[in-house]
């Protein structure tokens, strides 16, 4: 992970990438992991997500894993929380309510700081990452979180037409990656209107992953 390209993101506060709003494939299929009230649920590269305002709305225990603290301070204030920090190894821990947020390199985070966890949602980790790096995060997530269920969102672009990140992550990566530990299920399919930054035709999927 290119930490240097990330923090440059935040500190120029270039992130198109963040949305003013939940994302519309989390509400929609989020329910289909069936969690009980109350579940912990792990958002790696969280950023400042809006999307995890919208799970700790609906009373879901969140733990999100961040590079950036700009990104962490600022998603706390959006929430109107006034964290507790603490070391935590080499990452630093943010904590607040019902939300806790480990910030630095999520490949430095290990699984006694980060706690159980009943499902992870990855939207925005996997497709941050270049191939090399997701084939380790792959399988520091699986060890991290012991095979937690996921909810997935894939992109899938033409990659010789636009450089990521987003990078483009097909289904058959997403079997590479995570195939021998979980089944996977596609539950929805869109085409991105306007395709990816106006570069080419891009559709995203959503996933939901179980252990075997």
């Amino acid at each position: 992970m290119d930490e240097t390209f990330w923090h440059g993101k935040w500190q120029r506060n270039e992130i198109g990438f963040h949305e003013p709003r939940p994302n519309a494939l989390l509400t929609d299929h989020f329910a289909a992991l069936h969690l009980p009230a109350g579940a912990r649920v792990f958002v790696p590269l969280c950023g400042k997500s809006r999307d995890i305002h919208w799970l700790l709305e609906r009373g879901y225990r969140v733990v999100g894993s961040e590079l950036s603290q700009i990104a962490i301070t600022q998603l706390f204030s959006e929430l109107g929380l006034a964290p507790r920090i603490s070391p935590a190894g080499p990452l630093v821990r943010y904590e607040a309510g019902h939300l806790c947020v480990f910030a630095g390199n999520i490949f430095s985070l290990t699984q006694a700081e980060l706690g159980h966890v009943d499902a992870v949602y990855d939207r925005a980790a996997l497709i941050a990452l270049p191939a090399p790096a997701r084939v380790a995060y792959a399988r520091h997530l699986i060890a991290l979180t012991d095979a937690a269920p996921e909810l997935v969102v894939s992109m899938d672009y033409d990659q010789s037409r636009k450089a990521g990140p987003p990078f483009s992550v097909d289904e058959g990566a997403l079997r590479q990656y995570y195939g021998d530990t979980f089944t996977l299920d596609r539950v929805a399919h869109r085409a991105i209107p306007g395709g990816l930054k106006g570069a080419c035709p891009a559709t995203e999927s959503v996933w939901i992953m179980k252990p075997r």
